[in-house]
């Protein structure tokens, strides 16, 4: 059986938005498609929190503070998904990856079953974390 791919991905939230990016049709893996704010490989010898916080620097240009992991479900069995919930940056998100990405947007959370999610199985997890993060101010 092969190693789980781990992978890392924020779930920026601001004023009660959740900020989405979405991945460039011409993209391989979830074409065409709305996701969490910044992700990808973790690399060798990187922690899953290290591997989020260089993530969100290079595809947003923001440097994150204390992000705060959450559960997160996909479907897809060869990954191994680290999420984190991030409240606190420093700089304004910007899409610093336009070849990963072509838009990005913050959405209300009521909004977001009516996208095309790359893993609408984690949206529970999401719309319960952002609901807790909210409820917490």
């Amino acid at each position: 059986m092969a190693a789980l791919i781990p992978i890392s991905v924020a779930v920026l939230v601001r004023d009660g938005l959740v900020l989405l990016v979405h991945r460039h049709p011409a993209r391989r893996w979830y074409p065409d498609s709305w996701s969490f704010s910044a992700g990808g490989h973790v690399e060798s010898g990187e922690l899953p929190h290290q591997a989020v916080s260089r993530e969100c620097l290079e595809e947003l240009g923001i440097h994150v503070h204390d992000p705060v992991p959450i559960p997160m479900t996909v479907s897809d069995p060869t990954l191994d998904v680290h999420a984190f919930l991030i409240t606190r940056w420093d700089g304004e998100p910007v899409n610093a990856a336009p070849e990963e990405h072509d838009d990005l947007r913050w959405f209300r959370p009521s909004d977001l079953a009516d996208l095309k999610m790359a893993h609408p199985e984690s949206l529970p997890n999401l719309l319960s974390a952002v609901q807790r993060q909210s409820r917490s101010r």
